[in-house]
């Protein structure tokens, strides 16, 4: 049985549909652009995002999650000359070493336990930390894109002064479709 492992896998797909959309906005310049001094780029977020991702779910329940050949550091490094696609290729690097770690499992796989830096977790804590700590950094993905792209932003979910609108037909909500 995949019930619940089928849902907590469906909003990780979500925030991955989410934060291409918002990269996809974007011009190619920005990608690497701040808002501020100090702040994150889109780029270094997703280099975090895919790097994590990598880290935890490489040898997923076999090895700790947090991989000696990891140098979280660089994630965090400054980065020029990307492209859209170029940046996406990370992206998605991360999510399919995710979802190939994860489509083996089963619902009685939740209370197996898991190693990350030294400590013992359960499948469940590890796959909630991880969506808690993804989708934390996929919402400054889609804060960054949206400050840059201002008033010609595409809304990503239902949009101001829409809400009416939608509450007397709405779209049953499904899963989106993301590549693996």
């Amino acid at each position: 049985m995949r019930e619940i492992i089928s849902s907590i896998e469906a909003e990780y797909r979500r925030y991955k549909v989410l934060g291409e959309a918002a990269i996809q906005q974007l011009r190619e310049e920005e990608l690497t652009r701040s808002c501020a001094d100090g702040d994150n780029s889109v780029a270094v977020i997703v280099w975090h995002i895919s790097g994590n991702l990598k880290s935890r779910f490489s040898d997923f329940l076999k090895s700790d999650g947090e991989k000696p050949w990891r140098h979280r550091d660089s994630e965090f490094e400054s980065r020029s000359g990307l492209t859209i696609a170029g940046l996406l290729e990370i992206w998605n690097e991360g999510w399919a070493t995710f979802f190939d770690a994860i489509d083996p499992l089963v619902d009685a796989d939740l209370h197996r336990s898991g190693v990350i830096r030294g400590m013992e977790h359960q499948v469940y804590e590890i796959l909630l930390r991880m969506l808690a700590h993804t989708s934390y950094h996929v919402g400054q993905i889609v804060f960054v894109a949206k400050s840059f792209r201002g008033n010609e932003w595409k809304n990503l979910s239902i949009p101001l002064g829409k809400s009416e609108e939608y509450n007397r037909n709405p779209t049953r909500e499904k899963p989106p479709k993301a590549s693996k």
